[in-house]
């Protein structure tokens, strides 16, 4: 059993990192809140944006674009695997990478990975995985800038027909407590059937009623802004990913720093339960020495 002195220190160091969970938790949920706020902020651009991109796809010209093309046999796949740097955030990471591991056995064929973020680099590397590029030190509050050199990748080896398609591997953020890993179809974009895209979600709601049959009046030409327009949509679903996936992050880490709080407060008060009973038998025992020195004089 240990001593009164050796369980005064545990209390005091589990209380000592109780402090520090409690703020990192605290400081994860803001970071959440921001990363959400910043994707919230960029709906509307990915809306408009796709209602011009929906227009432009229903020309001749835009079923010849090469991002907008899909390759009649798959012989090679990218995945951008995004996850964070850090650990402290329960399963966060483990979950997205075996997401991908599973979708891989699926494909039939080896994927080329691009990771985002040191932990999902390290694990892949760890299970053999080919790994082409790797990204790290990605803000919390990333801008396109931060996004675009990722997205520049993989367009570049889809375009000299390195691959013939491109998925994102992120981490869907539905609520504080609640996270979702997701694969996504990145490349080729598919204007006109949506759904499987990585940013699906932000423009469900979008009124495409007629939107085809529109005559817009584009300067330059539609065939220019749609070299322009193209590459910009693949950066913004990218953009919306890690967004989500840094909400996630977060999101991971509250709980799992709230869950750590909670654990410590449980094992504080179980160490002070132990303590007090070493307390008392150190007092019970010198109580006994005292009786029996007295009984010895008094013989």
């Amino acid at each position: 059993m240990a001593t009164e002195r050796e369980l005064r220190k545990r209390i005091k160091s589990v209380k000592n990192t109780s402090q520090i969970t409690s703020a990192l938790g605290a400081i994860s949920a803001s970071k959440a809140n921001r990363a959400q706020a910043q994707v919230q902020a960029t709906r509307a651009y990915a809306g408009k944006a796709f209602e011009i991109l929906n227009n432009l796809a229903a020309s001749t010209a835009a079923t010849q674009h090469p991002l907008l093309t899909t390759r009649s046999e798959i012989k090679n796949t990218a995945i951008i695997l995004i996850t964070g740097d850090r650990g402290l955030a329960g399963s966060y990471n483990t979950d997205i990478v075996r997401l991908v591991e599973r979708f891989s056995a699926a494909l039939g064929h080896q994927p080329q990975l691009v990771t985002v973020g040191k932990k999902g680099r390290d694990l892949v590397i760890r299970r053999g995985m080919n790994v082409i590029a790797s990204f790290e030190g990605i803000p919390d509050a990333p801008n396109m800038l931060d996004i675009t050199p990722i997205a520049q990748v993989v367009v570049k080896d889809y375009l000299a027909g390195k691959v013939d398609e491109v998925f994102v591997a992120y981490t869907d953020f539905l609520n504080m407590v609640s996270r979702k890993p997701s694969v996504k179809q990145l490349l080729p974009l598919k204007p006109l059937d949506f759904e499987g895209m990585a940013v699906a979600e932000y423009v469900r709601n979008v009124d495409l009623t007629g939107v085809s049959e529109r005559d817009y009046t584009y300067e330059p030409a539609a065939e220019a802004l749609l070299n322009t327009i193209v590459p910009r949509f693949v950066d913004l679903q990218l953009y919306q990913s890690v967004l989500e996936a840094k909400a996630s992050e977060h999101s991971a880490r509250y709980v799992a720093m709230n869950n750590a709080t909670d654990n410590a407060a449980v094992l504080i008060e179980d160490l002070t339960l132990e303590r007090n009973k070493a307390r008392q038998a150190t007092i019970t025992a010198e109580i006994l020495d005292i009786v029996g020195g007295a009984e010895a004089l008094a013989a």
